[in-house]
């Protein structure tokens, strides 16, 4: 990663390397799903595999500790939620740091892929 005039982090597509690839496409996937509001893990899992119609399932190994790093990183808070007649949850809300790193990897993907389809070509279907 490197530091934008702010001092913040940013991410290139160079960065999007095979070792990071998985790990760059799960946070943005988290991360655009809390965009849309606060959600807990099962509503982010539901949600990622309805928008993306199946291309996209996380289970519960992989979604939670995903979750705890971005935490852990400030790129979401976490707070417990105990709805009536429910059981506790984890309710996840992107910071305004999320915000930031989420539109960082919006335009790395957009980058990454541009160069893809260089080499590759586009679908014409």
């Amino acid at each position: 990663m490197m530091r934008g005039p702010d001092g913040d982090t940013t991410m290139t597509a160079s960065e999007l390397d095979p070792q990071t690839l998985a790990r760059s496409c799960h946070e943005a996937l988290i991360l655009a799903a809390l965009a849309e509001g606060p959600r807990h893990g099962y509503q982010l899992a539901l949600e990622i595999e309805d928008r993306s119609e199946g291309s996209f399932r996380f289970n519960h190994g992989t979604l939670y500790p995903i979750l705890h790093k971005l935490e852990s990183s400030g790129l979401i808070d976490g707070t417990w939620a105990e709805p009536e007649g429910k059981r506790k949850r984890r309710q996840y809300e992107l910071t305004d740091a999320g915000e930031k790193h989420l539109d960082q990897l919006r335009s790395a993907w957009a980058s990454f892929f541009e160069s893809l389809f260089k080499v590759i070509g586009r679908s014409e279907s």
